[in-house]
């Protein structure tokens, strides 16, 4: 148990496909999977996290394994708030009568969203223990995660590819000059990759078996010694088990369409950058940070298609949870920038 004394901060990258919390000083003190299950005739929360996510694809009837946040937003209020209370009571040191030190807890959101879903977050934040509750856009996050002063007038081009949605932004002067998110990421990686191989092999394969097939050999860009590797699913005609191998070149394939549509993004707000701010991209490079950077080659496949260096960050996946903490002791630059609200 992680013991924080009253006012002690927490940042929450509450993604599509995983929440991760960073407390300062500390580090990353939690990471579990965006995933509840609930018994579906009493409503009640029966696990959360990675208790409930190994339960996708193998629950009885009166089961339902619900992610609640869908394209970087909640989609299901009460459960949202449910999963969240129980991982900040897992981070939290709780005093007598069962009541907890209250934090203030910065939470990130993608790039564009509404009031309303804004609302929703720290609504949801709030009745789950907060004291206070602020809102970060992800690729400013992300920027102070990876390590980039914001503060300084250069411009800085950070791709935050989550779970559900990749951010992209110029930032200078502790504000995003021109920002855009496009609901993909990681998931829809996924999804490519099970409708590839029910179309080309006749073969249903479930979402944590696709997950693995994207971290063990999906690429970004042709290699000249495609890997393989063994999945098992069922035979969409007989309706039995069935092992097949697939490659890289097949993952790059089914993938390539989502990677694009990244690209395409990037290059647009490159073009939107004022000229002072991409002649500072251009001299510094692109950094990408989250869970789907991590795709093999990615890095390259950006670089070759924009011709400005590109930089996977230190730790991707944590890059957002840590700048979210670490964003609480920069309050008055971020309401400089109108990067946060409260």
């Amino acid at each position: 148990m992680f013991k924080l004394g009253l006012g002690q901060d927490i940042g929450i990258d509450l993604g599509t496909a995983t929440v991760i919390a960073y407390v300062k000083g500390k580090g990353i003190v939690l990471r579990e999977p965006s995933v509840v299950a609930v018994d579906r005739n009493s409503g009640d929360v029966l696990a959360v996290g990675g208790e409930a996510r190994r339960m996708i694809g193998r629950t009885p009837a009166n089961i339902d394994v619900i992610r609640p946040l869908r394209d970087g937003v909640i989609s299901n209020y009460e459960i949202t708030e449910e999963m969240l209370s129980r991982f900040i009571e897992k981070i939290v040191e709780k005093k007598g009568f069962g009541r907890f030190v209250m934090p203030r807890i910065m939470v990130c959101v993608p790039t564009g969203v509404t009031e309303v879903e804004k609302r929703a977050v720290e609504d949801a934040t709030k009745k789950a223990g907060a004291r206070e509750v602020y809102i970060i856009e992800e690729p400013i996050a992300a920027a102070i995660g990876s390590g980039i002063d914001i503060a300084q007038p250069n411009g800085n081009m950070v791709i935050d590819i989550g779970g559900g949605t990749t951010d992209i932004a110029v930032i200078s002067l502790g504000g995003s000059v021109v920002s855009d998110s496009i609901k993909l990421g990681g998931d829809k990686f996924d999804e490519a990759i099970i409708k590839y191989i029910k179309k080309e092999y006749n073969v249903l394969i479930g979402e944590r078996s696709a997950e693995k097939l994207k971290i063990e050999i999906g690429t970004a860009v042709k290699e000249d010694e495609p890997r393989t590797m063994n999945i098992s699913g069922r035979n969409l005609v007989k309706g039995l088990p069935v092992t097949i191998s697939v490659s890289s070149t097949e993952i790059l394939e089914a993938l390539d369409s989502c990677i694009e549509q990244i690209v395409i993004a990037t290059k647009n707000l490159l073009e939107k950058t004022p000229p002072e701010l991409a002649a500072d991209i251009s001299d510094k490079g692109i950094i990408m940070t989250g869970g789907g950077a991590m795709l093999r080659d990615l890095d390259k496949r950006v670089e070759q298609s924009t011709g400005i260096k590109v930089t996977l960050a230190h730790d991707p996946l944590s890059c957002v949870a840590k700048g979210t903490g670490l964003s609480l002791s920069s309050l008055d630059l971020l309401e400089t920038g109108g990067n946060f609200k409260k």
